[in-house]
């Protein structure tokens, strides 16, 4: 069976790629090797095995090239960062979407199935309780109440404090524009998929970790930052007060569902979440970073925040796990596996690009007294 992995090169989809060609796949990679996350071309973890091709998934004749031949894809091909490239996110992200299926369906090709990488971002600031108004679908909080430093989520009818949900498919409501453009994205593939009948699944990962995360792209996140600042006896900077809460996968744990999804019919032309259904305070993660190092690093509470962020992000995993799956690797395991791989390459190169003062600069961080 012949698989096209967009986005092979990436961190995921470099690990899928690895999968697949030990349960004896033919592969190709797609991958636009943006040096935003990869300046130095081609990762030398791209096996040549697989049948590699440099282009992009929202250019036609690429696109109409490497779906020749091809039984099933996992579309891991996307546009992250923090910045605000807001028509980039769509452009990537949505449009590129709906050209692989325009080109199978254009050029009537045989493919048996598409599982798509979605985010857990399509659920916008969350789900939520209030004591006296019961569920919420809250908008995300206000620039006003974030500059007074009101961390918290609030119920916008009596002003309480409300209880953060687990995340269940059911309910979605992005509001920044990487959000909405992977909610576009998956209801562009499921519903082409459903309209054409190529069996298609929705994967919404949480902020899924490991070896091989870019050192170098900004949306890379906690992971990163953390221990580059830590291994350098910086202090690690915590935003808001640091008792938002996030679901961390690891990475073969997210192979692991894009596995089962690829082999399950039960599946098709659903969405699912894909993370650990545990929550972790981001105090907590600096800790648990802070205690895998002989670092002298401390935390620093600025009462920064970034824009757009969701104070809770926690997905429920109870509908992929009637399947079959569930997250088998630790939070712990999740930290030395990286820490091991960035020992294995000597440590984090000097020259990676400095992240928080590119987004404090360009709006994306503010200060609570700004």
């Amino acid at each position: 069976m012949r698989v096209l992995v967009t986005g092979g090169a990436g961190f995921i989809g470099g690990h899928l790629v690895d999968r697949l060609l030990a349960d004896g796949f033919g592969v190709r990679v797609l991958d636009v090797l943006d040096p935003r996350v990869h300046p130095n071309g081609r990762p030398t973890y791209v096996p040549g095995a697989v049948d590699f091709m440099h282009g992009d998934v929202t250019d036609r004749d690429t696109v109409s090239h490497v779906l020749r031949d091809i039984d099933v894809v996992f579309h891991q091909a996307a546009y992250q960062d923090y910045m605000p490239d807001f028509s980039r996110f769509a452009h990537v992200n949505a449009e590129g979407t709906a050209l692989l299926y325009e080109t199978i369906v254009r050029e009537r090709l045989p493919v048996k199935k598409v599982v798509v990488a979605s985010s857990q971002a399509v659920y916008g600031e969350g789900q939520y309780i209030c004591a006296s108004h019961g569920f919420l679908n809250v908008r995300p909080r206000n620039a006003a109440q974030l500059a007074k430093g009101q961390w918290e989520v609030l119920c916008p009818m009596c002003g309480e404090t409300a209880k953060a949900c687990l995340l269940t498919e059911d309910v979605t409501n992005p509001y920044n524009q990487y959000a909405v453009s992977k909610l576009a994205e998956e209801k562009t593939a499921l519903g082409l998929g459903w309209l054409y009948n190529i069996p298609t699944v929705a994967l919404r990962y949480s902020i899924t970790q490991g070896p091989r995360q870019s050192l170098y792209n900004h949306y890379s996140g906690i992971c990163r930052i953390f221990f580059s600042r830590a291994m350098r006896q910086q202090p690690l900077l915590i935003y808001e007060d640091g008792n938002q809460t996030r679901d961390f996968v690891h990475v073969q744990d997210v192979v692991d569902a894009n596995m089962l999804t690829l082999q399950s019919a039960t599946a098709d032309f659903q969405a699912f979440n894909v993370g650990s259904g545990q929550r972790r305070s981001v105090l907590e993660y600096a800790s648990a970073v802070l205690g895998k190092l002989d670092s002298v690093s401390d935390l620093e509470i600025r009462g920064e925040y970034r824009r757009g962020d969701n104070r809770n992000s926690v997905s429920s995993v109870e509908k992929l796990s009637r399947l079959g799956w569930r997250p088998r690797r630790s939070f712990s395991s999740i930290l030395d596996d990286f820490l091991a791989w960035v020992e294995s390459i000597g440590g984090i190169p000097g020259s990676i690009p400095d992240a928080y003062s590119d987004m404090r600069s360009g709006g994306v961080v503010l200060a609570a007294s700004d």
